[in-house]
C-alpha cells in the first residue's frame, strides 16, 4: 500500500467515525467563496455551511452551486453569521464532533483543515487556532496594523489571563461540546477573541498550529477601511478587558 493510499484510507476512516462541519461567514464574497468551498477536503467533512451575511452580490448562489449548505443571515456582523451557522447545526439531525470556522475570502488555505482537526481527534486539544504568525504569509496579506493588533491582543491575553496564543486567526477548529460550553455571544468583531478568552478562563486545552495566509480576493471589510480597523481594534480590546 502506497503512502497516498494509506492517507486516503485514513481520511475515509476518520470521516466514518468523526462528524466535522465547517461554518463560513461571508459578505459580498461572490468571487472567492466558491473557491473556498471547492478547496475544502470533502473526505474530512460532512457539511460545509456558508452563511450569507446580507450580501448584495451572488455569494449565496455561488456557495450553493458548489454544494455548500447556503443560509442567509440579514443581520450584519461576523459573530452574528457564526451564531447563525451554529443555530443551523443545533437544529439539524445529529450533532458534530468538531466545528471548523473558516473565512470566505480565500485568504486561508482550506486544504490545511486536517492540520487543525487532527490534534482534536488525537485528544491533544479541545480547540486549535490556525496561527498565521507561525505559518508563512504572502507579502501584503496582512496590513501592519493587523500584525500589530494581533501582537498587542495576544500579549494582553498572556499578561492578563496567563495564556499564550500567537494569533487571533479566523481559521480554527473546536470540539462542538467545547463550543457550546463557551456560550458565545459576540455578534461582530469580538467573536474570535471571545472564544479564545473563554477557552482560557475555562481551562480548555488549546493549541496553535501553523497555517499559511495569502492576499484575500477583494477588499477587506475590516482592515480595508479606516473605520473597520478602528472598530475592530476597539472591540477586541474591549472584549479582552470585559472578561477579566
Amino acid at each position: 500500500m502506497t503512502a497516498k493510499t494509506k492517507g486516503l484510507e485514513e481520511e475515509k476512516r476518520i470521516n466514518q467515525q468523526i462528524d466535522i462541519r465547517v461554518i463560513i461567514p461571508a459578505f459580498n464574497e461572490q468571487n472567492a467563496v466558491g473557491l473556498v468551498v471547492e478547496e475544502i477536503p470533502k473526505s474530512w467533512v460532512s457539511e460545509v455551511i456558508v452563511v450569507d451575511n446580507g450580501s448584495q452580490d451572488d455569494t449565496y448562489e455561488q456557495a450553493k452551486s458548489k454544494g455548500a449548505t447556503a443560509i442567509k443571515e440579514p443581520q450584519k456582523g461576523y459573530g452574528q453569521a457564526c451564531l447563525k451557522g451554529m443555530h443551523h447545526i443545533a437544529s439539524s439531525p445529529g450533532h458534530p464532533d468538531i466545528v471548523v470556522f473558516l473565512d470566505g475570502d480565500h485568504s486561508d488555505y482550506p486544504e490545511q483543515l486536517p492540520d487543525l482537526v487532527k490534534p482534536i481527534i488525537e485528544g491533544q486539544a479541545d480547540m486549535v487556532i490556525g496561527s498565521r504568525a507561525l505559518g508563512q504569509k504572502e507579502k501584503g496579506s496582512m496590513t501592519p496594523q493587523q500584525v500589530f493588533g494581533n501582537w498587542l491582543a495576544t500579549s494582553l491575553i498572556k499578561w492578563l489571563y496567563g495564556h499564550h496564543y500567537t494569533d487571533l486567526g479566523p481559521f480554527r477548529a473546536i470540539k462542538y461540546s467545547t463550543l457550546l460550553a463557551l456560550q458565545m455571544q459576540d455578534t461582530n468583531y469580538g467573536w474570535t477573541v471571545e472564544m479564545q478568552l473563554k477557552a482560557a478562563k475555562q481551562k480548555f486545552k488549546t493549541l496553535d498550529v501553523p497555517v499559511n495566509y495569502r492576499k484575500r480576493i477583494g477588499v477587506s471589510k475590516v482592515s480595508g477601511t479606516l473605520k473597520g480597523t478602528i472598530m475592530a481594534g476597539y472591540k477586541i480590546l474591549f472584549t479582552i478587558f470585559r472578561y477579566l
